[in-house]
């Protein structure tokens, strides 16, 4: 069963497990109770009729063949630009294991060919727009479906889009014609909006941690309080979301002489996004955890429809494992917090940039009115906040009936994991200010030092982006601190 951080190593371009004899079995045990329905001419939804409102169409057993080739013509026309290598790498990968469990009636060959893909680096084009997250993915998922037949386009190895054959013999494979039923099973499942939703939650979730050393590096920035982190205050409410935060907290913070500087300030309160960070970051913790027990599920399951179920030769039962109703809950939900996180991110670097707040000069200048600093690294930080805004707007709530009203209930759960995952790249971008703008606030502290994980933690931001003495572009910096994060491969404070 594949794994959350298996679809994003595959993703990420490492190979997938091949084929073992068990896997064989089962999918040609699949494959047998597929081709008696057909010898026996039952009468099997996708095999020997048409596709949704088509379902009472009858299909003569000859027909069965090109039926499937029709089915990924027909259902190949998705717009907008094409989804990132990553994405297409996790919904080939992910098709190929809800295949492999040989319960969708198709042979050895489809799935070897699936997998020939990922080790050839075949990434099929496929359009990001177009499913609404019911019945599956089918548009996006017929367009990658096409390059197994030789049709459609694709990249090997990094090259420009060719011609889905001419893709296949550059890696050494071969097209391959379709028999009953293999079209509906390519097509018919929650590939995209499982992939694109699990590499949302795994980059939310690396961002949530650093997102945390941000507050802490804040807090010393400002001078703030620690008190709002004991324990005993988290105890009282006891969500788990709030009390790991809080400890998280406390373990950054321990022992920094930037609080015991000013023990005796006076200052009875800090704002908000310093005080309740607990409260606050706590939620958007267990948001991400609910929408990774969600995602976890989904990558053990088999999706297609109709199904090869029971023993004893099987049955074929027509259900509805392909509507994306959990994953678009679950996935409009990590978008919200993530808007969640960003937003509380950006009123701290307000903060930060105000003139005057813990005795910081304005926009964390050496020199206000020569230099403009970090003033408009705040403005570009609110576009991206308000523009997460928008799309923390649920998807899901806005169902559209399609296929003349057979399927009357949608999802829309594929446009909810690729928002998802664009309010995740945009969070990271604001929680990479927020960082910059922190660690420049602390350094203006000197020669008072912070706890060991968080001058550790300056330490690797400052590695990527340094000091802000003089105005220079800051773009690039930003956005390589920003993809950081996501990525895992700066980790505040190192393990």
């Amino acid at each position: 069963m594949p794994t959350p951080a298996e679809l994003e190593s595959v993703a990420r371009g490492a190979p997938a497990a091949p084929l073992d004899d068990e896997d064989r079995a089962r999918i040609r045990a699949g494959r047998a109770v597929v081709e008696a329905a057909l010898a026996e001419g039952r009468t099997v939804y996708g095999v020997t009729t048409g596709f949704g409102r088509l379902a009472d169409v009858r299909i003569d057993a000859g027909d069965a063949a090109r039926l499937q080739v029709n089915l990924l013509r027909s259902h190949a026309v998705g717009s907008g630009p094409p989804l990132p290598d990553d994405v297409v790498r996790g919904m080939t990968f992910l098709l190929a294991a809800s295949l492999r469990r040989g319960h969708s009636g198709v042979r050895v060959e489809l799935v070897e060919l699936l997998l020939g893909l990922l080790d050839g680096g075949v990434v099929p084009v496929v359009p990001s727009r177009g499913s609404v997250g019911s019945s599956g993915d089918l548009a996006p998922l017929a367009h990658l479906a096409l390059v197994l037949i030789g049709e459609g386009e694709a990249t090997v190895g990094g090259s420009g889009p060719l011609p889905g054959r001419e893709a296949l013999e550059r890696a050494g494979l071969r097209p391959l014609e379709l028999a009953a039923k293999e079209g509906l099973a390519l097509i018919n499942g929650t590939h995209l909006m499982s992939a694109a939703g699990t590499l949302a939650q795994r980059e939310g979730a690396r961002l949530l941690e650093d997102a945390i050393v941000a507050v802490a590096l804040s807090l010393e920035a400002f001078k703030g309080s620690t008190v709002p982190f004991d324990p005993r205050l988290h105890e009282l409410r006891a969500h788990p979301g709030q009390v790991r935060v809080a400890a998280r907290l406390r373990a950054l913070l321990a022992g920094s002489p930037v609080v015991a500087s000013h023990a005796d300030c006076g200052r009875v309160q800090d704002p908000y996004t310093l005080r309740c960070a607990p409260q606050v970051i706590g939620a958007v913790d267990d948001a991400l955890g609910y929408a990774g027990d969600v995602l976890a599920r989904e990558l053990e399951a088999v999706t297609d429809n109709p199904l090869v179920v029971g023993e004893d030769g099987g049955e074929i039962l027509s259900g509805g494992n392909f509507h994306g109703q959990p994953l678009s809950l679950a996935l409009d939900h990590l978008a919200l917090a993530m808007c969640e996180l960003a937003s509380f991110s950006e009123r701290r670097t307000f903060a930060l940039l105000s003139p005057s707040y813990a005795g910081l000069p304005a926009f964390l200048t050496p020199r206000p009115g020569l230099s403009t600093g970090l003033m408009i690294a705040q403005y570009a930080a609110a576009a991206l906040v308000n523009e997460c805004q928008v799309l923390a707007h649920p998807a899901g709530a806005g169902s559209i009936p399609t296929s003349a009203g057979m399927e009357d209930f949608n999802s829309m759960g594929a446009l909810a994991a690729l928002k998802a995952r664009q309010v995740v790249e945009y969070a990271a971008q604001v929680v990479a200010t927020e960082l910059v703008c922190a660690c420049q606030g602390l350094e203006f502290h000197r020669p008072l030092r912070s706890t060991e994980p968080l001058e550790a933690a300056l330490a690797a931001v400052r590695e990527r982006v340094p000091r802000v003495e003089e105005d220079r572009a800051l773009a690039g910096e930003l956005a390589a601190l920003a993809g950081a994060l996501r990525s895992g491969e700066l980790v505040l404070p190192p393990e």
